[in-house]
């Protein structure tokens, strides 16, 4: 499952337009979240929507950020010409966000820095504290988790440790009685079946949308309904194919302060267009150390073994190739991180690692013929850039792969070193850093 975390707003017009659907009509969730963008025109918004001019505004940024309010980035009960100037004092430069707070609210983090640009505009719903509520749904191997806690907001604390929890199994759907047995008892009696009726449409929508991850923190409970305030949410991006009509035009954002590379944002489109896994984050440009990793976590791996062995700082690059992804597929993902890595030549050399573990369905010949038609087209700047390459595979038709690596290094004359699954997964990384001490070579 690939998780990929969507914008506040995103998922708010998601439940206003589905929601009802899953609950029976009982629960109306009101369309009035606007995402704001760079390209917003602020001015128009009003002839759009009646009721900016005519009610009390919520602003949040809408970047996957945590502790809005801890970071003072919730604006609350405003006009829209004052909600207007918030955002753009807010993204007219560079910010600090904080990730931990201790108990007065001093930062005890260095932070994150970037620029905000995108916003949700929602009413103002007023309410009491004692009217606010958490729930959350998580994806496990099991099936999933509902998590529910009688108190919500920007002070709830540890949830995990406070809620109670209920382990839904695959396939199955808790009733609203269900619900309200095993979750609600903390709440007033007079709450209990309306806050349970709510969340038993909400795990349909959860579950039906293929949702990887929902938390709502607070929930208001008023007295005939239900409305979300926050809302944080993740989607199992692999069942685009089934879901993605419902979701409508969502994105899923880079998480604050990251912006994607021109390569990261191509290996993005080209990973939304395959059922293989195809992931890239170019850490450091300028480094050394390049990895081609098959499967998620041989690039853990692979990465913690680099950095145990010192050499964090001139890892360039952190992802993964998997699910067997076809010959072309292979060759852009192998091309995009040759062309980074022979772009600027470092004297001392550098070193390429195409690693993996042992393979259980992926064709170890088939995606190595993409990788080696990558490579011949790069062999003149490989040999430019002094880079040597260290191979190490299993899996089904791995020996057949192996000897084409071999065989493709003396072609090009650029130096491949080739194992197999008898040679531990990471022996070939201390073999690459001793290389990268005597200069590459």
């Amino acid at each position: 499952m690939a998780q990929k975390a969507i914008r506040e707003a995103h998922g708010k017009q998601m439940m206003a337009r589905l929601l009802k659907e899953y609950a029976g009509g009982k629960y109306v969730v009101e369309d009035n979240f606007i995402s704001v963008g760079p390209k917003t025109d602020l001015r128009k918004l009003p002839s759009k929507y009646k009721w900016l001019r005519e009610k009390k505004l919520v602003v949040k940024p809408d970047q996957l950020i945590k502790r809005r309010g801890k970071n003072k980035l919730i604006l609350v009960g405003k006009t829209y010409d004052e909600a207007v100037k918030w955002i753009k004092e807010k993204s007219s430069g560079p910010i600090t966000i904080y990730g931990k707070f201790d108990a007065k609210g001093k930062p005890l983090d260095k932070g994150t820095e970037g620029t905000l640009t995108h916003f949700i505009i929602e009413p103002m719903v007023p309410h009491k504290e004692t009217d606010e509520c958490y729930v959350a749904i998580t994806s496990n191997r099991d099936g999933d988790k509902i998590l529910f806690y009688h108190k919500g907001g920007v002070n709830v604390g540890d949830v995990d440790a406070k809620a109670l929890k209920l382990q839904v199994p695959v396939g199955k759907f808790p009733t609203a009685e269900e619900l309200e047995k095993s979750l609600m008892r903390n709440l007033p009696a007079t709450r209990r079946k309306l806050v349970a009726g709510f969340v038993e449409g909400l795990y349909k929508f959860y579950a039906d949308l293929n949702f990887a991850y929902l938390e709502i923190n607070p929930i208001v409970v008023l007295k005939d309904r239900v409305v979300p305030l926050d809302l944080a949410a993740k989607l199992d991006d692999t069942a685009e194919f089934e879901s993605g009509k419902k979701w409508g035009d969502i994105e899923f954002p880079p998480p604050f302060g990251r912006t994607l590379s021109k390569e990261e944002a191509y290996i993005e489109d080209l990973d939304s267009k395959t059922g293989a896994s195809l992931k890239l984050t170019v850490l450091n440009p300028k480094g050394r150390v390049w990895t081609m990793v098959a499967g998620g976590g041989a690039s853990v791996i692979y990465a913690d073994t680099i950095t145990d062995l010192g050499y964090m700082s001139e890892m360039a690059n952190y992802g993964e190739y998997s699910g067997d992804p076809n010959e072309e597929f292979t060759y852009k993902y192998a091309k995009t991180i040759l062309d980074l890595m022979t772009r600027e030549k470092d004297p001392r050399g550098k070193v390429l690692i195409i690693g993996g573990g042992i393979a259980n369905f992926t064709d170890v010949a088939n995606t190595f013929k993409g990788i080696v038609r990558a490579l011949r087209e790069y062999q003149d700047k490989l040999r430019r850039n002094d880079i040597k390459i260290y191979v190490r595979r299993g899996g089904p038709n791995y020996k057949e792969g192996l000897r084409i690596m071999r065989e493709l290094g003396t072609e090009i004359k650029v130096p491949i070193d080739v194992y197999g699954p008898e040679t531990h997964m990471t022996k070939v990384v201390p073999m690459a850093m001793e290389a990268l001490k005597k200069g590459g070579r």
